[in-house]
């Protein structure tokens, strides 16, 4: 999980274009949005865009969004839930 949670950091800096940040700088459990890294809706479809385009996780509705990309930690334990899902589905 901390590998997911390392690899989460690095994209998030890459994608977003934090250039003077490294992943130590990120907490696991600091806020992505309303303070923290002060993310907004825009950063929010970035993300989501990553979570498709780096792991093949589909968000499908805004709400799930909102429920699970709190902090790094909450967005690793989305992405290990999902990611564990598409292993369980019939092909």
């Amino acid at each position: 999980m901390n590998d997911l949670k390392r690899k989460l950091k690095e994209l998030l800096i890459e994608r977003l274009k934090f250039e003077d940040m490294t992943p130590d700088d990120i907490k696991d459990d600091d806020p992505l949005f309303a303070g923290g890294l002060g993310l907004d809706s825009i950063d929010a479809l970035e993300i989501v865009v990553m979570l498709e385009t780096e792991f093949g996780i589909k968000v499908k509705n805004e709400s799930a969004a909102r429920d699970n990309f709190h902090s790094v930690a909450s967005l690793a334990e989305f992405v290990k839930h999902r990611l564990a899902d598409q292993q369980q589905a019939p092909v």
